[in-house]
């Protein structure tokens, strides 16, 4: 009988830590449960910024009331990258058809090249042309740029990054690339 007992008392511990492993099983399959749905929630609440981004980027572009703001240049096809710090450096659109000009340049056809400053502001552009991409928009016009040289601009804008790349290209220099990012203007 003895035994009996304590095969029985056995079993019934057995069956205690069962139903507590269970309960402990739950609550931790619960915690799970949880914290998945905060990982779905920030996901969709991030999902959704980033859309939104994207709208404004789009919305910014279409109303040429943005600014291109260059952290880098370089003379294609190898030159050295330089980096630029200057804030007052800047492409921006106006909503009335202006477009301000305040960028380093290289000029000259043969090295040694020469560091210039294009600072206009054009109260109108020739053949500007809005095109949307699969990543963004490429905004291109030409200028004189007050001069007898047509400079042609070609700005690629990556709308979920907010970055763009500016191409300057003449008939007589080598062209000169930006990077940069778009931010619009209040």
């Amino acid at each position: 009988m003895a035994a009996i007992l304590t095969v029985g008392f056995f079993v019934v511990g057995y069956t205690q830590s069962s139903k507590s492993a269970k309960s402990s099983s739950s609550a931790q399959s619960s915690k799970e449960m949880q914290r998945e749905e905060r990982h779905r929630l920030r996901e969709e609440r991030r999902a959704q910024r980033l859309q939104e981004y994207e709208h404004y980027m789009d919305s910014i572009v279409l109303a040429r009331n943005f600014q291109f703001d260059p952290t880098s240049m370089q003379q294609q096809p190898a030159g050295a990258t330089r980096m630029l710090n200057n804030p007052n450096f800047l492409l921006s659109f106006w909503g009335t058809g202006e477009v301000d000009v305040c960028l380093p340049y290289l000029k000259g056809v043969t090295p040694p090249y020469y560091y210039v400053i294009l600072n206009y502001t054009l109260p109108m552009v020739m053949n500007y042309m809005t095109e949307q991409t699969n990543e963004g928009w490429l905004v291109t016009f030409s200028s004189t740029l007050f001069s007898a040289t047509d400079y042609k601009f070609s700005l690629e804008i990556y709308s979920s990054s907010g970055t763009a790349t500016l191409t300057i290209s003449t008939p007589w220099y080598p062209d000169v690339q930006y990077s940069g990012t778009i931010t619009g203007i209040n």
